[in-house]
């Protein structure tokens, strides 16, 4: 296959502020973004991924102090969180570090002079709400009182959570700190500017490039329509971050040095490794060496990178961003994230109850390029899962597998019976991997989903357990089984940037690795190992118990499920005569597919010898697709068919259990055939 020229690319997720642990929302763009860089990697570009946690400001101030330790402890002990936390979701950084550095002070006061002999800096006296108690200036979130409008007590100093009202902080009645409790007094303090407005001409030239989505630009040329204002970027003692150079008790405003972490994690990173720091950021220099640069950002952020950011970055003679891609927010059951609904998902929560795959899979499916909000619905999340990934994808080495290893010493066929099938999935990896890279993942798992249908469906066509059962047929059963799982393969590679752990084990089963510069890499002939279990089932009880541990209020208590004792009592005796109407069918299983939309439910098409029938049996708890395909059971032939939303059910199958975990189906003995009557 052809590959574009190699690139060399740096990619960036916007900071986590040092407070608090990660919870889902962070893990959206940090999955979002991750996806991306393994997919470069995966064409062979030189991909490197910085990020660092945010950690000055008053908030981390505040915090520390009462937590009773120093802000350097505080960050220390929530960036190491941090780091396992994206650890065990996979995230592929390439260095993780913090604001609170050496190399971001450095970078910080190196911006700020080249922008003050530039005269390009203002200074004016501003002023403030004061807690004369704590001696500190008061931003508007640290201010409350009564609402002008509606008296409403215990209202924050920019608007009225009751009746919407919008004003400023010196509006309230009665207003307080939040901090002391005292009541604000006025005071003035000088400040420092950034002159946003002299860039007026160059950020209008900005935003008609193609650096931003269409959506984002034209909310950024709303402020450029309205009239750029001067930038406040100091903040006054007491304050934890980077004193202003020349400017006694005045600090960088945090939101100055934040992206600056970008630069400075870039920075440190290079320092281990054979990087030149001026090929990806000084302005001609990465222009002669070619290179890319990339932020990914919540849509609530975009102003600071699509203006500030670039206005700041093209006066010190830095490198503009290659493109800047906007997501948007992570809605939980459509709605925003609740803590008393216990939707307010943390990521250790989720790491405690599920693998980091099936999230990264569902977050995949939602994304598009575009910044619409994202829906984590959890029923919608449990389907995906075990439809997507089991039913569709993991189902397909499952079902075939074993027959390689039991009947040709777990080799592959020399070639393969359907050469139009294997080139029908390879002639979508342009396709897929344009999704990629316009960051449409959406589409890209659509894509891979329909070719994993089709594979399945040449399973079903070819029917390997009835091939298995004719003599002389090996060369058939071993070409068959070598097709899907060679296609299987193909699937693992378009998947892998999404799911990087299920493609390593892959690659242990497949004994090759699987990289998108393999695709054109037979499996012919290979020897493969023994499959194992790639991912298993989740269940909808596991949901429950993630959000019961996320929530702050007791979720009501369950109804409990009648005891097989009271089961027994209250059954009814039935005469001979009755159960002589019952028609028991020996059935053999021909294939088992998960339900999409149904908790409980796998789809049985069952043979009975003269004839096929589609059964939905409650067996999803204990049972895998794969592991039902070729077993024989037995099935009430007469019963009158029953019309569910999911399709028309053709009988019933039978099982034996004393839950929904321990559930048993009945087998009859060996040598019985399909069709034949239990007597």
């Amino acid at each position: 296959m052809s590959e574009k020229n190699h690139r060399r690319i740096l990619v960036t997720s916007a900071l986590p502020y040092a407070n608090g642990p990660l919870h889902l929302g962070h893990l959206l763009e940090h999955i979002q973004t991750d996806i991306w860089v393994r997919y470069q990697r995966s064409r062979g570009h030189e991909c490197h991924y910085v990020c660092a946690d945010d950690t000055h400001g008053t908030a981390i101030m505040l915090k520390a102090e009462q937590q009773q330790q120093t802000p350097e402890q505080l960050i220390a002990n929530v960036q190491a969180q941090h780091c396992n936390d994206f650890n065990d979701f996979l995230i592929s950084h390439d260095n993780y570090y913090s604001t609170h550095s050496e190399e971001n002070r450095y970078f910080s006061e190196q911006i700020y002079q080249q922008l003050h002999e530039q005269n390009l800096i203002a200074e004016r006296s501003i002023s403030q709400a004061f807690d004369p108690e704590k001696q500190l200036f008061l931003a508007d979130r640290y201010i409350k009182g009564k609402c002008p409008k509606c008296h409403a007590p215990d209202q924050y100093g920019d608007n009225c959570e009751v009746c919407g009202a919008t004003y400023a902080p010196t509006d309230l009645i009665d207003p307080f700190s939040t901090i002391s409790g005292a009541e604000p007094i006025t005071k003035e303090s000088v400040h420092y500017f950034f002159k946003l407005p002299e860039f007026h001409d160059f950020l209008t030239q900005w935003l008609s490039n193609d650096n931003l989505q269409p959506a984002v630009a034209n909310k950024l040329r709303e402020w450029l329509d309205a009239g750029l204002q001067e930038w406040d970027i100091s903040r006054d003692a007491p304050y934890f971050g980077f004193e202003i150079p020349n400017a006694p008790g005045k600090f960088f405003y945090v939101w100055l040095d934040a992206p600056i972490g970008y630069m400075a994690s870039f920075k440190h990173y290079c320092q281990s490794k054979p990087l030149n720091f001026d090929d990806f950021w000084d302005q001609q220099q990465a222009v002669e060496a070619g290179t890319e640069l990339f932020h990914f950002i919540g849509k609530d952020i975009i102003n600071f990178h699509g203006l500030f950011w670039p206005a700041m970055l093209n006066a010190s003679q830095l490198r503009l961003p290659t493109a800047i891609h906007a997501h948007g927010f992570l809605m939980v059951n459509g709605e925003k994230m609740s803590k008393s609904r216990g939707t307010f998902i943390m990521a250790r929560s989720y790491l405690t109850h599920f693998k980091p795959e099936y999230l990264r899979y569902f977050f995949a499916s939602k994304l598009s390029n575009g910044i619409d909000d994202i829906d984590l619905n959890l029923e919608d999340f449990v389907q995906k899962a075990n439809s997507d990934l089991i039913g569709k994808l993991v189902n397909i080495a499952s079902r075939c597998a074993g027959f390689i290893s039991k009947r040709f010493d777990n080799q592959l066929a020399q070639q393969l019976p359907n050469t139009e099938l294997q080139n029908a999935l390879l002639a979508e990896s342009s396709t897929v991997a344009d999704a990629y890279e316009q960051r449409d993942f959406a589409k890209a798992m659509r894509i891979v989903m329909s070719l994993a249908d089709r594979i399945n469906q040449y399973i079903d066509e070819q029917q390997p357990w009835v091939v298995a059962k004719q003599e002389g047929q090996d060369a058939d059963l071993q070409g068959i089984c070598s097709q899907a799982i060679s296609g299987f393969a193909i699937l693992i590679i378009y998947l892998k940037p999404v799911l990087p752990e299920l493609a390593e084990n892959a690659e242990k089963f497949l004994a090759t690795s699987l990289d998108w510069t393999d695709l054109d890499k037979s499996l012919c002939g290979s020897t493969i190992n023994p499959f194992k279990p790639l991912l298993k089932r989740i269940e909808i009880a596991q949901v429950e118990k993630m959000l019961a541990s996320n929530t702050e209020e007791k979720a009501p208590a369950k109804v409990a499920k009648q005891q097989p004792e009271e089961a027994a009592k209250s059954s009814t005796e039935i005469s001979f005569e009755d159960f002589a109407k019952v028609d028991l069918r020996v059935a053999l299983i021909t294939r088992a597919e998960q339900v999409d939309g149904a908790d409980k439910l796998l789809k049985l098409t069952l043979d009975l010898g003269d004839q096929s029938r589609t059964v939905f049996s409650g067996i999803k708890s204990a049972y895998q697709p794969s592991d039902l395909e070729g077993k024989l059971t037995v099935m009430i032939a007469n019963l009158k068919p029953r019309k569910m939303r999911f399709g028309i059910s053709e009988g019933m199958v039978l099982a034996a259990g004393s839950g929904d975990n321990e559930i048993y189906l009945l087998e009859p003995d060996a040598g019985a055939k399909p069709g034949m009557q239990i007597k």
